[in-house]
């Protein structure tokens, strides 16, 4: 299902130097005795996860579908990047899908927020609000904004049955709100941290509501979870690219840049950006986590990585056939000298500037990576985030990291309730 192309700088050799501490990290993830333990619920989900509740959500999510024209997902960090980050890949950017997504509680930004407050005003609209506590401050403005405006659009008694909470299953504000309001909830498991939730129903509700297919979702990470939690090294695609991570970090390349050729895929980017910067950026350690967009930041980026400071490799998501295309048609006049290409499709010219674009950085001195796909759909997608959540594990633990908290969050979460001036702070 997945192709992996590690760079030149590795070989079996390398590899081979790695098996005995994959062997022993494996059995940590596996047997859950590694650091943070607590939050390693994600590694067995895909065969574990609630079957009645997923059943639950997409009887809902065809409530929402027949009834709202927008739902408004709330949420911030792992709870919203892994539901949009799919929502782009699978529908793209201009989906015509009856039912928009937008998404709120993920920015302090005064101009964002206003803009779509102001949009919604006059529309039929759901809310999904996920957070765990109930209480992260950028999520907890939005949703009293969202909930305060529906409220006095539709009355309080046909806004309970618009609103949607993922939340922790005992415990927290957002949990006793809706308790006391009656709001329809699902359960953001308590061994399960924001980054590695969107096969629950952090990600599954909003992407039913989308029309997304989530059993194929988690049938592509059921395939993943199968195909690495016991194959050695040798054989384990998911575990090569974790110890690639590894050898760069400790050779001199300290940045990991992701690349994909689809705008589209810009948030699969951002996603990957958290999960690894979150989960691996501690003690002054790991890897730093960049993205481009190829072609587009060719003509930006490009430059540097072909040229500049030699810090980097690229790891490359490659999508061989797209969802849709177009042919580049004839001009008599051809002023613009594209005649040589009239008759061939756009997914024939982005695949070539790929393949130029790898020769060039290769042969300037970039190590690139490339995983490739023939094609993008739920389960290709569900067996792509399993990759990465795995590999992150790995990669982290190989750090002597814990993979699942993030205690440097906190630091700003801190200084800025002291300037708000929050009580205790």
């Amino acid at each position: 299902m997945l192709e992996l192309r590690l760079n030149k700088l590795m070989n079996d050799e390398i590899l081979k130097g790695y098996e005995d501490q994959v062997k022993k990290i494996n059995e940590m993830i596996n047997n859950k005795t590694g650091a943070g333990n607590d939050y390693i619920g994600w590694a067995d989900w895909p065969v574990n996860y609630d079957k009645e509740e997923l059943e639950r959500i997409k009887k809902d999510a065809q409530y929402v579908r027949d009834n709202f024209d927008i739902l408004v997902v709330c949420g911030i960090g792992g709870s919203y990047l892994g539901a949009r980050s799919a929502l782009e890949a699978l529908n793209g950017l201009k989906s015509d899908d009856k039912l928009e997504i937008i998404f709120m509680g993920q920015t302090f930004s005064p101009n964002y927020v206003a803009q779509v407050m102001n949009y919604l005003k006059d529309k039929n609209f759901a809310i999904n609000v996920i957070s765990k506590s109930g209480t992260t401050t950028e999520t907890s403005i939005s949703f009293r904004l969202l909930k305060e405006l529906l409220e006095k659009k539709v009355g309080k008694e046909k806004a309970r049955k618009a609103i949607f909470a993922t939340t922790d299953k005992e415990k927290g504000a957002l949990k006793t709100l809706a308790t006391q309001e009656g709001y329809v909830t699902y359960v953001l498991p308590g061994n399960i941290g924001g980054r590695y939730s969107v096969f629950t129903a952090v990600g599954t509700f909003p992407l039913a509501c989308a029309g997304v297919d989530v059993d194929a979702l988690i049938r592509g990470a059921q395939k993943a979870r199968a195909e690495f939690k016991d194959a050695p090294l040798k054989d384990n695609k998911c575990y090569q690219y974790a110890v690639m991570r590894d050898y760069m970090y400790r050779h001199n390349k300290p940045i990991e840049m992701y690349v994909t050729y689809e705008p589209q895929m810009s948030q699969i980017s951002e996603w990957l950006k958290q999960l690894f910067g979150e989960s691996e950026g501690k003690e002054h350690k790991g890897l730093y986590p960049g993205s481009a967009t190829f072609s587009t930041d060719l003509h930006s980026l490009g430059q540097y990585i072909q040229e500049g400071s030699p810090l980097l490799f690229e790891t490359i998501i490659n999508i061989k056939e797209p969802k849709q295309d177009i042919v580049i048609p004839h001009d008599d006049e051809d002023l613009d000298g594209l005649n040589y290409l009239e008759g061939k499709n756009l997914a024939f010219v982005n695949q070539k500037a790929f393949e130029g674009t790898l020769k060039a950085h290769e042969d300037g001195g970039v190590p690139c990576n490339v995983i490739y796909l023939d094609k993008l759909d739920e389960e290709r997608l569900g067996y792509l985030f399993y990759f990465f959540m795995r590999a992150c594990a790995m990669s982290a633990y190989m750090l002597d990291i814990n993979p699942f908290n993030q205690p440097g969050v906190e630091v700003y979460k801190k200084n800025m309730f002291h300037l708000l001036g929050k009580k205790g702070y």
